[in-house]
């Protein structure tokens, strides 16, 4: 019996044989590439002659106007988009979770987007915001505002792209909101209502405290797929980050460092500082969320 409980799969050999193709998979997909930049990030700009060249590549990039505005985007972008998805899921997701008239409905429409290329929905995007026949500007017409020219004035791209983030983080938000909702216990409710708790009471005390954990995985995994930002960009501009790269964002950075300008190493040192940065962020966040959630 002691032996039974003593037993440890990873201590077992034929364990590692299962888990051989998986990781050879993360080493050769994930690990590998991620070494990779590293190397590439202190080499020259050449493919063919890579020569060492040390902190170089980090000093250019740090110091190039384009990579701060970059940062400073994707800031602004994941400070909006995050909380503002976060806050409009949660309540598509009450709504929906009520059992009201058509909710299945409802909740595969909202999930439809999760599982529709956002290139495609960057080009739909492009016509609702057209600043002559935009269906959004036709809109705003009808009351007198107007129009905009949401993608051909610079200071309007960001929040054009900041509306687009919103909608697009909706559809997974609502999906893993949904499953939390679900998965509490009805009876808790029963009990505060016989105690006469009101609805905004029962969701403070019974559902959010519920909810913590999934809301603190939606929070890291959005900022992080918030700071990776690029389809967006890339589809609502037609391939361009705004007007006069009023809308670049940092792996649009990387990207035409890298794929457009072919400057290898301060492309993978771009994204080496992004990988840091993260990394920091991430670590803060989760740091902060357990103490709210304590």
């Amino acid at each position: 019996m002691k032996k039974l409980f003593a037993y440890r799969a990873e201590k077992n050999p034929k364990a590692w044989l299962f888990l051989i193709p998986a990781l050879v998979f993360i080493i050769t997909f994930n690990v590998f590439p991620l070494l990779r930049t590293f190397i590439m990030s202190v080499r020259s700009n050449s493919i063919l002659n890579p020569e060492f060249v040390a902190l170089e590549n980090f000093s250019f990039v740090l110091k190039d106007p384009l990579f701060h505005r970059a940062l400073k985007n994707t800031a602004i972008y994941a400070v909006f988009v995050v909380p503002v998805a976060m806050i409009i899921s949660m309540l598509i997701a009450l709504v929906i979770n009520k059992e009201i008239k058509g909710a299945k409905f409802f909740e595969s429409t909202f999930f439809i987007p999760y599982l529709t290329s956002i290139i495609a929905i960057g080009i739909v995007f492009r016509y609702l915001f057209n600043g002559h026949y935009g269906l959004i500007n036709y809109i705003l017409g009808l009351i007198n505002i107007g129009p905009f020219e949401f993608l051909e004035n610079p200071k309007l791209n960001m929040t054009t792209l900041i509306i687009f983030g919103v909608w697009s983080s909706l559809a997974f938000n609502i999906i893993i909101l949904l499953s939390g909702l679900r998965s509490i216990d009805k009876s808790f409710y029963k009990v505060a209502d016989m105690f006469g708790a009101s609805s905004m009471e029962q969701f403070w005390k019974i559902t959010m405290p519920s909810l913590i954990p999934i809301i603190t995985f939606l929070s890291i995994t959005n900022f992080i797929s918030a700071f990776k930002v690029y389809g967006q960009v890339y589809s609502l501009f037609n391939g361009k980050a705004g007007v006069g790269n009023s809308a670049v964002t940092a792996v649009f950075y990387i990207f035409n460092k890298f794929y457009v300008e072919n400057r290898y190493g301060q492309g993978m040192a771009a994204a080496v500082l992004l990988f840091i940065f993260l990394l920091l962020i991430t670590i803060l966040q989760r740091a902060i969320l357990k103490k709210v959630s304590e």
